[in-house]
Order: structure tokens, then sequence, then C-alpha cells
């Protein structure tokens, strides 16, 4: 049973895409938590902040290390994040002698966010694939259908003769700024989360930019200053993800409502009505107005987590994880379907 239609049995074939979805399943969120503490380590060892000796027996352990899930679940019940149960069990593995430099100077916060980066890294390059499969599909119908007639269509009427490439454009241009924006903001949102317990780093002195840039060299994230409670850069991509869906949602509308004419698209197949079977229903056209819609309702949820108290929130926080993981799902989901949508039209224009 789910709550989610992203990961429903039955749902997901439509509104799910399962490459984005395994970046937010349990397996690799524990894979980054402890790739962080792998990380951290060799850098502290580097840095000499824990003994040199104490470096390659922790990673050893963590090598060998497989987690009680079940523990880990009635800790988060009561500590309201996964890592202090996850560090108990990990420090058990380590043993006795090195197991009290496990996360040194690290707070919960910075395994949890640096986990979701790096899962965000991967997704991330995921979905400009789709964009940037999405750009040449409609690049291609261009050049096969451009130069033919159709009638613009403004306030829902009849307006003056325009092309089909006039119309791609409206589909094409949007996509091709959010490959800009993309790039633009992964600087932003792929760095690293290390401030310690209050975002100080105040257990490694000295140290702090030292090891802080080492760790961030060793995961392939970017080196930046803590952004515990700043979350300017989620919010900012949370925005692009609605706006990816945005456009694709206004593909959808136009191809649904040239099929409904009949005369200005073809598609090779639709979906099939259990009391019509003359019907060929636009099924990707609406699924992709409806994943646009959610992903607007969602994005204000992202704008309410900025307001995270003081140094740290567990409330706004919690919202992130509510929210995040369906916005990237919802934003993969609709590319896949405009690429399959693309790929049903034989036809476009007189």
């Amino acid at each position: 049973m789910t709550v989610s239609p992203f990961d429903h049995p039955l749902l997901s074939g439509l509104l799910g895409d399962e490459e984005a979805a395994r970046h937010f399943s349990v397996e690799a969120d524990i894979e980054a938590m402890l790739s962080f503490e792998r990380a951290l380590t060799e850098a502290e060892a580097e840095c000499g902040v824990i003994p040199r000796d104490a470096g390659p027996a922790i990673v050893q352990a963590l090598a060998a290390f497989r987690p009680d899930t079940a523990k880990l679940r009635a800790a988060v019940a009561k500590d309201g994040v996964v890592v202090p149960e996850l560090l108990r069990q990990i420090r058990a593995a380590v043993g006795g002698q090195y197991g009290e430099f496990v996360h040194l100077g690290a707070t919960s916060q910075d395994v949890i966010d640096t986990s979701l980066v790096l899962r965000l890294c991967a997704a991330v390059e995921h979905i400009g694939l789709l964009l940037s499969e999405n750009i040449v599909r409609l690049a291609s119908l261009e050049q096969e259908f451009g130069g033919r007639a159709l009638m613009a269509v403004t306030r829902m009427q009849p307006a003056i003769p325009i092309t089909v490439a006039d119309r791609i454009a409206s589909w094409r241009a949007p996509l091709e700024r959010h490959q800009q924006r993309l790039k633009e903001q992964s600087g932003r949102l792929l760095v690293v989360q290390f401030g310690g317990a209050a975002g100080t780093l105040d257990k490694l002195s000295d140290k702090r930019a030292a090891v802080r840039a080492a760790l961030a060299a060793k995961l392939g994230l970017g080196d930046a200053p803590q952004w515990h409670s700043q979350r300017d850069a989620f919010a900012e991509f949370a925005g692009w993800l609605s706006l990816v869906a945005g456009s694709l949602g206004k593909l959808g509308q136009d191809v649904a409502l040239m099929a409904q004419a009949g005369t200005d698209i073809k598609l090779s197949s639709g979906g099939g009505s259990s009391a019509m079977p003359h019907k060929q229903n636009p099924v990707r056209a609406e699924a992709l107005v409806a994943l646009a819609r959610f992903n607007a309702t969602q994005l204000s949820g992202m704008q309410q987590a900025l307001v995270h108290e003081q140094e740290r929130s567990g409330a706004a926080w919690a919202l992130e994880w509510l929210i995040m993981p369906q916005m990237v799902v919802a934003a993969a989901a609709a590319l896949r379907l405009a690429a399959e949508l693309a790929r049903q039209i034989e036809s476009l224009g007189h």
C-alpha cells in the first residue's frame, strides 16, 4: 500500500519515474550517509584531526557495515532523525579503540543534508539528460513539420495564420532557458553541508576550512560555508522543478487542444476508454498538465521551508523531506512523458 502516486504499483506507470525515484530510496539515503562518514573520516585523518591510523580502521569497518533498519526506524520515531542511531551502530561496528573518532565535529544535519545533495547530483544528471532529449525531439519535429501552416489561437479563439515552427518555438525555447538556469543553479545547490553543532565547526579549531574542503572534494561536491538555516538553494531548485513541469504542462495543454480539434495534429496512439472504444485519449498530454499543477502547488511548501528558525529547524526541515522528493520525481516524469508524447506525433499542421 502507498499514499504517493509516484511509487504506487499502478499509478507510477504513468506518473512516476523509476530512475529519479530510486535516488530517494532508503538504500540510496543510507549509502549517501555512509559516504559522508567515510569521506569525513578520510579528510580528518589527512588533516591531522584524528589519529592517522584511525582513518583506515573506520573506513574498513564502514565497508562491511550493514545497518539494522528496524532499529533505525524506531529511533527516528524517538529522535526525529536517523543519525544518532546510525552512529551508535557504526561505532559498535568500529569498536572501542576508534569509535570515538567517528563523526568528529559533525552533526546530524550535516549528514542528512549532504546525503540529499549527493542524491540530487544523480537526479539532476538524469533530469538534465531528459531535458536535452526533449529539446532534440522538438527540434526534430520543427525540422520535419516547421514550414506547415497552423491557425494561431488567442484567448481560445482563431486569430491569424502562423507556422508549426512558431508554435514549437513556444515549447522548445523555455526548455533551453531551463537548461541554462540549471547550469547556473548547480554551483549553489550541489555543495557540501558541514557546520557541526551550530554551524561554527567549533571542534575543529583552525582545521575547519581544510577539513571541509577535503570533505567536499572527496564527495565530488562544491565547497561552501555551512548553510544549516539558509535554505534558498533548495527553494530555488524547487522553483526550477516547477518551471520545467509548467513549461511541459503548456506543451501538454496545447497538444490536448490540438487533438480535440482533430485537424492540426495526428498522434500514433492514445489511451482507451472503457465506455467508448472509438476514443483515443491524449493521456500523456493530460498527465503533463496534472504534473505541472502538482509541482506548482508543492512550490509554496518549499517556500515555507525558508522560514528555518535560528540555527536549525526541525519543522521546516521535515517539510522539505515531505515535498522535495515528489517534486523531483514529478519533473522527471513530466520530461519522460513529454519525450514519449513527441515520439507519438506523426503529423503537425497542414
